[in-house]
């Protein structure tokens, strides 16, 4: 599916009010991602360290909720979500012509 289609179509689930916009996506987005990590956090304790399939579908759920989340606050912002992921690449594939993929900084 295209990024930006997709984007579009979150607002069909949009149930805040303009007052939550921005607000509201970003405390959804912190929610979600707040899930993936608790699950993850969970494959060395009982899973005996092996993403099971089980584990990696929850996952996989999780993650459409913070996709859904990051889509509405990037179009709450006016922000396209293909823009942001083609900046991303630039920003990376720079860095890796630089030798600077690894460190920390945003500066690199």
């Amino acid at each position: 599916m295209d990024m930006l289609e997709y984007q579009h179509w979150t607002r069909r689930t949009r149930k805040y009010g303009d007052e939550w916009s921005v607000y509201y996506p970003t405390m959804e987005l912190a929610a979600e991602a707040g899930e993936i990590a608790n699950l993850v956090k969970k494959i060395p304790r009982d899973d005996d360290n092996v993403l099971t399939a089980d584990r990696r579908d929850k996952i996989a759920k999780e993650s459409g909720d913070v996709l859904w989340a990051l889509a509405r606050l990037l179009d709450d912002c006016g922000l396209e979500l293909g823009d942001i992921a083609q900046s991303n690449i630039d920003k990376l594939e720079a860095r890796l012509k630089q030798g600077t993929i690894q460190g920390s900084g945003d500066d690199r």
